[in-house]
């Protein structure tokens, strides 16, 4: 009988990005290929078992497994048992100094230490031929492995919610403020416009949980209290999706004012949506909320290397999408904004330069309010473009062909 492929993956979380990294992706594996894989997903680890380990042929690790400062060790140990190792990494390891986790980074020294893991594994997975190639001068052995959608899943089936407005959305996490920033402006233009009765602006993840810490200058102590909803970054999110609230009521300013997690009776007839945080396994159901999806990224080097996965969502919801021309929005969309202009039908989406921040986000929302017809297009030609390259079948069956070739090697070797 064929030996099956052992693979044990180690994620680096229970509820983030493994979801879409680590355990979806490998739960498909075996499903797909119950005859030539067998797949063990483990959080805990013991590395003083080395007869326990040599059942695998795969360790597949996100970042790091375990403590960083042992994987020198237990890197070795798995060499020795010609086992073969896998790095992912989905992240640039060194974001800039906008990033809420930026000063966390970099006093324990989290890029060195990933930058050090990375020589010692023997093959790195990533999102992206954009962040392969910045991978590949610390490991040349780096493989793409885009993130992937499973459309039998209920929260990527869509069953989008009627409106009579034209739904503008946002979904995405608390590190995102100099991003939206983008923003900044926009609401308030289209107000101008007389624009307010037709669109609705959707704010999708919002959170008020969390500590700040304070630091006494004179003493040094820190102390740690639970932060006011008016501290957090969704409030200054929602100031600029709301032109600081002058496009709602003022019944819905009040209420909102007071951060229930609660939907307000009417919030079918305001100018905006405020909606709450959702576990990793239901947060895109959040697309059936809006038609059209922002994706607005700052031009630096950490936002150059992180995935396509709003443009990948938003297809497979079929919504619009207006992106930043920048990075790794750019693998996918085709602008339909042409030079002059023009439209090209034959587009997917409309991308915004840098340059053109100050009017374009403006512009091509106004368009597509005015022009619903138009999103429904993009929509279709979206989905298109992402339902089978990024679809959960054809990567793990990517996955699949690289792992055989794997083992194989390691076989040979």
């Amino acid at each position: 009988m064929k030996k099956k492929i052992n693979v044990l993956v180690v994620p680096s979380d229970r509820t983030g990005c493994s979801y879409f990294r680590s355990t979806k992706p490998h739960i498909k594996l075996q499903e797909m290929y119950p005859d030539e894989f067998h797949v063990d997903i483990l959080y805990e680890l013991n590395f003083e078992d080395k007869e326990w380990w040599k059942q695998y042929d795969i360790v597949h690790f996100h970042r790091t497994i375990l403590e960083y400062d042992n994987m020198k060790e237990h890197m070795a140990m798995l060499k020795d048992l010609g086992i073969v190792t896998i790095m992912d990494l989905d992240d640039f390891w060194s974001p800039g100094p906008h990033h809420p986790a930026y000063h966390i980074i970099k006093e324990s020294k989290m890029g060195q230490k990933i930058i050090s893991n990375l020589g010692m594994t023997d093959y790195v997975s990533t999102t992206t031929d954009i962040f392969a190639n910045e991978i590949k001068n610390f490991n040349k052995n780096v493989f793409t492995i885009p993130n992937a959608i499973d459309p039998t899943e209920k929260q990527f089936t869509p069953t989008p919610e009627p409106s009579n407005r034209v739904r503008i959305g946002w979904l995405g996490g608390s590190s995102h403020k100099v991003d939206l920033e983008i923003l900044n402006g926009v609401v308030g233009k289209l107000k101008s416009d007389g624009l307010m009765d037709k669109v609705q602006f959707v704010l999708c993840g919002f959170d008020t949980r969390g500590n700040t810490r304070h630091i006494d200058k004179a003493t040094g102590q820190v102390t740690t209290r639970k932060i006011k909803p008016e501290e957090t970054v969704w409030f200054e999110y929602e100031k600029i999706f709301t032109d600081n609230y002058s496009i709602v009521s003022p019944e819905y300013k009040e209420w909102l004012l007071k951060f229930k997690n609660e939907e307000y009776p009417n919030v079918e007839n305001e100018s905006y949506r405020r909606v709450w945080t959702k576990p990793i396994a239901t947060y895109a159901s959040n697309y059936n909320l809006f038609d059209v999806s922002l994706a607005p990224i700052e031009n630096n080097h950490f936002n150059k290397m992180k995935s396509q996965l709003k443009v990948i969502e938003a297809g497979f919801h079929k919504k619009a999408i207006i992106a930043s021309d920048f990075g790794p929005y750019q693998i996918d969309v085709n602008n339909v904004y042409g030079r002059g202009g023009d439209l090209d039908l034959n587009g997917n989406g409309f991308l915004v330069p840098e340059n053109k921040n100050h009017k374009f986000w403006y512009k091509h929302i106004k368009t597509l309010i005015e022009n619903p017809e138009l999103i429904k297009k993009l929509s279709e030609n979206l989905y298109d473009t992402v339902k089978d390259t990024y679809s959960i079948e054809k990567v793990t069956e990517k996955r699949r062909n690289w792992y055989k070739e794997l083992a194989t090697k390691a076989v040979l070797v």
